[in-house]
């Protein structure tokens, strides 16, 4: 898999949405990711089905929808009709992971599964086959612009041990802290797709040398490939 580069919406300028979209398209960005906060699982309150729904009017980018609200099964529905196309439940937030997982595809849908810090990489063992996409949280989900927790690192590494075993092969990707001083070492863990807001959209540079800065340093990392045993 090569890496992907996921601009994540939080840290965009949201009077100039549409217009950092383009840029982040034209840059090279590889999806969008959409943070989607219901004040309950998380405390902050982000975005709902029409931010989804006005984006997708105006990219052709895959749209990764995470889902951080409780009993998202409610919402997955709303979300894939607004034009999702990946959508991600947390583990903690519902009691029914598997049936909701199968929700997600029988509505066309890609499914990912995210993980808190605190949750240990086993727990999406039961539930492999049905991810394409597992999502490690690297920071306490909610706010941007965190510190990156280095433990998280061995977790990706964890996940990708565990699913070369099953021989299921999900992306991974990491949320949180992910910047140029960051990206070689996940991507060196396992990771195939880096998820950033503020390195891209927070910046002081251009949205297009942030994509460009944040993809050459995680394909600079001269150690080699990780292999599993």
């Amino acid at each position: 898999m090569g890496i992907k580069i996921a601009p994540s919406i939080l840290s965009a300028d949201f009077a100039r949405l549409g217009d950092q979209i383009h840029d982040a398209e034209a840059a090279g960005a590889d999806q969008i990711h959409i943070d989607v906060m219901d004040g309950q699982f998380v405390p902050q309150i982000s975005f709902g089905p029409p931010v989804v729904w006005a984006l997708r009017k105006i990219t052709a980018l895959p749209l990764d929808v995470h889902l951080m609200v409780v009993q998202p099964e409610r919402h997955i529905q709303a979300f894939r009709d607004a034009g999702a196309d990946c959508l991600t439940i947390h583990y903690e937030a519902t009691a029914h992971v598997h049936s909701v997982l199968g929700q997600i595809h029988e509505l066309g849908c890609k499914a990912g599964l995210a993980l808190n810090p605190h949750t240990p990489p086993e727990m999406v063992s039961q539930v492999l086959p049905l991810l394409d996409l597992i999502v490690v949280l690297a920071v306490n989900p909610g706010a941007a612009g965190q510190k990156l927790l280095p433990e998280m690192l061995t977790k990706i590494t964890t996940l990708r041990g565990l699913a070369h075993e099953t021989g299921h092969q999900p992306e991974i990707s990491i949320d949180g802290g992910i910047h140029a001083g960051t990206a070689a070492a996940a991507v060196q863990a396992g990771a195939s797709i880096l998820i950033a807001g503020s390195a891209i959209f927070g910046s002081n540079q251009r949205i297009e040398e942030g994509v460009h800065t944040l993809r050459q340093a995680a394909i600079s990392t001269n150690q080699p490939e990780r292999t599993y045993a």
